[in-house]
């Protein structure tokens, strides 16, 4: 680590003494140094909770209440790290959570103590927030001044989950040298000022609300307000009262926004950017047309090894301008897709060859997973052709493409590059679709669809063909008309011969994470056989019907001849 790098210990002492209010949350208002003052007092509680030789490791379960920055901070200035428990994750699976990151201390809630109901827990000490207990056991540090002496650079701060679509969630290790770097760049880029409010209605368990919005906020000294879950309804009402300049979003939360019923003062507030991801270059300029509030959509992977900032003269729909490293590559060949050609509507024409993988080859912050050496593996690989051959096996087996050149690092998510090598972001690579041999992603199809009057939300993912490959299946919500489905599928320009949905489920409502984003697992895991309505169009045939019971027998008997059938349960 550089010397000159800043920590976040040293971010959260320098409030001390500023007694401008600096945190908001429902009728509660706290200064700076106030924050400061909290972060230093859990800090030295911490201090006297961790275990000899335990992992220096702190569990927080909470909705978005002060008790998550505080926590934040308490880690920072003792040396230790935060995992970010996510609330939605049930039974074994929440216990997984707080046992694979070692902590023997659990900070939550009382709402959320029917979780941990019957879970076993071994060393794991609880503290329940806004109880008698826990306010008698902070009271004796109540004098405790904030020391950034105990942390450096190259201390962990955040163990963070990534909501991959496939097994276990993986623990991203971030440091303290890079959160405080990151909001330093970001409160650059953004010229965030001491006297912003930003606005975290993003749940803090997650990378983005503590990356992309708290850490910018302390790094200008700025304020937050929180919101303890995300509310549509409640967004414009929050943004008013906080007086709030800034905020962050992932997944569905935009298009959640403009859901509400507009009113005739909607551009009356104070917002001036809003900062995410997947809100789509369609709903973003709906977005400020609605609300006055311009959208920059980013990219920074949640590992921190790849990231790509959005400048003047961006294109619409691009993410923002490749820095040197960054490259779109075919995983199968490794070689670099060719760049994309658009039509004169800005729609691309060949997306089954240039949408690829985006690699970082150059050097990257990435950290690494907590005690996961494979899901680092699968991140840091071999990134140059094949035909250059592949890194030593010794350095290969051993982990050391790094040392020798290899080691680029996979960001897991689909681009493509147009020839002023902008980028645009095309899904993730789990949501690669193969249909008849050729290679599709899953958000350029969704894009299309998105067209479709009827539709209030589109996914699009595989399910398994009988014979081999995928077939393409989509869920939308809201209004759905077959004959008009079909009728607008032939009018896409850009709708490839292999991208037309061979099913459709129709929900009221998308099932979304807590995160805002669409649970493309639980969809690809039911497939075609679900609860809800779903029409097909059978081989051969234009238009689509109704998929009845009949239908899916003879389906799963074909899967069945083929010795595919256990697919359809991946």
């Amino acid at each position: 680590m550089n010397s000159g790098e800043r920590t976040v210990a040293e971010l959260i002492a320098a409030r001390w003494g500023d007694h401008r209010p600096g945190l908001w949350f429902e009728e509660q208002v706290l200064t700076h140094h106030a924050v400061a003052a909290g972060a230093a007092a859990r800090a030295a509680l911490l201090a006297d909770l961790l275990p000899p030789r335990a992992e220096p490791h702190v569990g927080v379960l909470l909705d978005n209440t002060p008790e998550f920055p505080l926590w934040l901070g308490a880690a920072a200035l003792a040396g230790a790290a935060v995992a970010g428990i996510n609330p939605t994750r049930r039974g074994p699976e929440l216990a997984r959570d707080i046992l694979h990151t070692e902590c023997p201390v659990l900070v939550t809630e009382r709402a959320h103590l029917p979780l941990l109901d019957g879970l076993d827990l071994p060393g794991v000490r609880l503290l329940v927030t806004g109880t008698p207990e826990y306010d008698a056991l902070l009271a004796p540090y109540a004098g405790a001044v904030p020391d950034p002496a105990r942390a450096t650079p190259a201390h962990r701060l955040l163990l963070y989950f990534t909501s991959g679509s496939t097994g276990a969630p993986k623990a991203a290790i971030c440091s303290q040298g890079r959160l405080a770097a990151a909001g330093e760049s970001l409160a650059g880029q953004f010229a965030v000022r001491p006297d912003d409010v930003h606005y975290i209605c993003m749940p803090m368990f997650h990378g983005n609300a503590v990356i992309a919005d708290w850490a910018p906020a302390l790094a200008a000294g700025a304020g937050v307000a929180l919101r303890r879950r995300f509310s549509a309804s409640g967004f414009l009402a929050d943004v008013r009262r906080y007086r709030a300049t800034y905020f962050t979003y992932v997944g569905r939360a935009v298009q959640y926004l403009l859901a509400t019923e507009p009113r005739p003062d909607d551009r009356d507030n104070p917002l001036r950017l809003g900062f995410g991801t997947e809100a789509g270059a369609v709903d973003a300029a709906a977005f400020e047309r609605r609300f006055g509030v311009r959208l920059v959509e980013g990219y920074g992977s949640s590992e921190g090894g790849a990231a790509i900032q959005w400048s003047p003269g961006t294109p619409s729909g691009a993410v923002g301008r490749a820095a040197p490293g960054l490259v779109v590559l075919d995983p199968d060949t490794r070689e670099e897709c060719p760049r994309a050609v658009f039509d004169d509507a800005g729609r691309l024409l060949n997306g089954a060859s240039a949408i690829g993988e985006l690699v970082n080859r150059a050097p990257n912050p990435f950290e690494g997973y907590w005690r996961n050496p494979e899901a680092e593996a699968e991140r840091r690989r071999w990134g140059y052709p094949r035909s250059w051959g592949s890194p030593r096996a010794s350095e290969a087996e051993s982990g050391g493409e790094a040392e020798s050149g290899g080691g680029c690092y996979w960001t897991g998510d689909l681009f493509y590059r147009d020839t002023d090598g902008y980028l645009y972001f095309a899904g993730r690579a789990d949501d690669r679709l193969r249909v008849d041999s050729e290679n599709l992603a899953a958000a350029v199809i969704e894009n299309i669809l998105a067209r479709y009057e009827g539709a209030r939300a589109v996914a699009v993912y595989a399910v398994p063909d009988p014979v081999a490959g995928d077939q393409v299946m989509a869920t939308l919500a809201g209004h759905f008309d077959p004959l008009a489905f079909a009728g607008f599928l032939l009018a896409q320009p850009d709708l490839g011969t292999k991208m037309a949905p061979r099913f459709v489920r129709v929900v009221e409502r998308m099932p979304v994470t807590a995160t805002n984003k669409i649970r493309r697992a639980g969809l690809r895991r039911e497939g075609f056989r679900c609860g809800d309505p779903v029409w097909w169009r059978p081989p051969g045939e234009d238009a689509y019907r109704r998929l009845t019971e009949d239908d899916v027998a003879g389906l799963v008997e074909q899967y069945r001849e083929r010795g595919r059938e256990e697919l359809l349960n991946r």
